[in-house]
């Protein structure tokens, strides 16, 4: 099994390729189009989206990789190719920065789900309660370390 998953987790689990719908519409031909009108911005996208996105992307980010590299980044203007729900805090954190959406259209529906009084009714009650078996943690555990490392 692909991934590193334990067999023994493995055969309680129903695996499936997955993918970000909202990463997958961003196309190479997106910075393509974002080079020509923006020639000296790098172009950042996040991990999720396709190969080829990866390939002709100047540098592939986490979310928090994003946030560091335009507050440290000399440029003044940076392609940012994710879920536009971030440009919001780039913009925040950032306000110096010519921020430009390589996707104008990548809003993500179930991100918007979560508000902050879901969000208050779950510290509130501390549920709901998600048991993870200790393998399946230390393998996430594993995979947010080397994402942050």
């Amino acid at each position: 099994m692909s991934g590193g998953v334990d067999s023994s987790v493995a055969a309680s689990l129903l695996v499936k390729e997955g993918y970000c719908p909202i990463h997958e519409k961003i196309s190479a031909e997106h910075i393509k189009e974002a080079r020509e009108k923006f020639p000296d911005a790098p172009v950042l996208v996040h991990p999720e989206c396709t190969e080829a996105v990866s390939l002709a992307a100047d540098h592939v980010l986490s979310t928090g990789g994003m946030v560091k590299f335009a507050k440290e980044s000399a440029a003044d203007t940076i392609v940012v190719g994710t879920e536009i729900g971030l440009l919001h805090r780039l913009e925040k954190e950032s306000p110096n920065k010519r921020l430009i959406k390589l996707f104008p259209e990548a809003l993500c529906p179930t991100m918007k789900l979560h508000t902050l009084e879901k969000i208050v009714t779950s510290l509130e009650t501390m549920g709901p309660t998600v048991v993870i078996p200790e393998a399946v943690r230390v393998q996430a555990e594993a995979a947010v370390a080397r994402m942050l490392g």
